[in-house]
């Protein structure tokens, strides 16, 4: 009898690290602040996070005072064709892809088209079925909904049937709906899309290209792939499961998201997950735009000359609403929500100790995104592997401390 549960595959570290790297523009860290030293720390940490053999590729991008110092990425998108992961290869943000979501509920809350404390059945007539006629939409952006998880039969494959999510969000009886924290992993995504939808005529990609990404001179940053004519398609990194395979883990994965490890990895390499929109789990980006996105937030809603989103509009969505970082039960864990965004705490803080005051996003497993204006920070630290519980751990929180002492002072 084994003495230590098995790996899934948990050597993905390259022989050489010189042959698995890509650095990006650089600014000189002078310019930020920082020194030589900082950045060569912040690498090192980068270095023994991909030398766990947890994931297959990492992309890391740092941003200061809004200048451009950390652009590097390690390893592999596509391990079984040996095709290298460079700064410029997109990789599914999971998760992360709610707070652009949320963002663009919120330029229509600016614009007037929609109210936060208005009910999603004034939008979505048919959402206001067995006791849901009460849920807001900022119930909904602050996943106290009521539905974190549809209780019908679902499999992976209703993930690309949206009217059968639909049908079934619809008719689906919530939970303490407005009283109880549950983290929503995929159901209030495809309500938010369809209000998005139901009150614009445009669809997700179509209001994110017009508000955010063609302004900011995107190339990827879309849900799902987009094939743009003006430039070749770029192949985005395949994930892969690894660490120790635990049946609580996927226990635990069955509960939040609705399906098992493998299962989450198959189904985002599937090719039809390009080709859909799941608002709540399927932005591709580099880790250089997913940081630019959280700098513009940091900045006030302005990139360069452009004033995406009103200082308000940006306030609004990260800031507090007052309940607190309350038990979440679907996570069980203690955590604070904005209205779109995971909040920072002063000690138990998913982006280190001492960032009472960060906002960001993670994604499936081991993606961040976050800006923390205490330490003027906008960073995305982008991962294939898909490990709960395995060697990288210590390096993870290491990395991440690490980046918080470099950047603070």
């Amino acid at each position: 009898m084994a003495l230590l549960p098995p790996l899934l595959n948990a050597t993905y570290a390259a022989a050489s690290l010189s042959d698995a790297r890509d650095i990006g523009a650089e600014a000189d860290p002078r310019t930020a602040g920082l020194t030589a030293n900082s950045i060569a720390a912040i690498d090192q940490g980068l270095e023994r996070l991909y030398a766990s053999g947890m994931s297959p590729g990492i992309a890391l991008h740092l941003r200061r005072h809004g200048h451009s110092v950390f652009d590097r990425a390690l390893g592999h998108a596509d391990t079984g064709a040996g095709i290298p992961l460079t700064v410029d290869t997109p990789v599914c943000l999971f998760s992360a892809s709610k707070a652009v979501t949320a963002m663009l509920i919120h330029h229509l809350v600016e614009q007037g088209v929609l109210d936060l404390q208005q009910r999603v059945s004034h939008y979505l007539p048919e959402y206001g079925q067995a006791g849901k006629h009460r849920t807001t939409l900022m119930h909904v952006l602050t996943h106290r909904a009521g539905v974190p998880r549809i209780r019908e039969p679902v499999s992976p494959e209703d993930l690309f049937d949206y009217e059968r999510i639909m049908t079934l969000m619809s008719r689906a009886a919530p939970e303490k709906p407005g009283r109880q924290q549950a983290y929503h992993a995929i159901t209030a995504g495809f309500v938010l899309g369809e209000i998005i939808t139901r009150v614009t005529g445009e669809s997700v990609n179509q209001l994110l290209d017009r508000v955010i990404r063609k302004p900011m001179g995107m190339r990827h940053f879309s849900f799902g792939v987009v094939n743009d004519q003006n430039a070749p398609v770029t192949a985005p990194a395949k994930n892969v499961a690894t660490g120790l395979q635990l049946k609580p883990v996927d226990t635990f994965l069955r509960h939040a998201v609705g399906a098992g490890l493998q299962e989450v990895v198959d189904v985002s390499n599937d090719p039809r997950f390009l080709d859909v929109t799941i608002p709540a789990g399927n932005l591709f980006a580099t880790a250089e735009e997913a940081s630019r996105f959280f700098q513009m937030l940091l900045d006030g809603g302005r990139y360069g000359d452009k004033q995406l989103f009103h200082p308000d509009t940006v306030a609004r969505a990260v800031g507090r609403t007052g309940r607190g970082g309350r038990l979440d039960r679907t996570l069980m864990l203690p955590l604070e929500f904005s209205p779109g965004f995971m909040l920072g705490a002063r000690a138990i803080s998913l982006y280190g100790p001492g960032t009472q005051n960060a906002f960001g996003h993670l994604g499936f497993i081991s993606i961040y995104c976050w800006a923390d204006p205490d330490r003027a920070l906008s960073g995305a630290l982008l991962t294939t592997g898909k490990a709960v519980l395995g060697t990288h751990l210590p390096a993870l929180l290491r990395l991440q401390h690490t980046i918080n002492k470099q950047m603070l002072g």
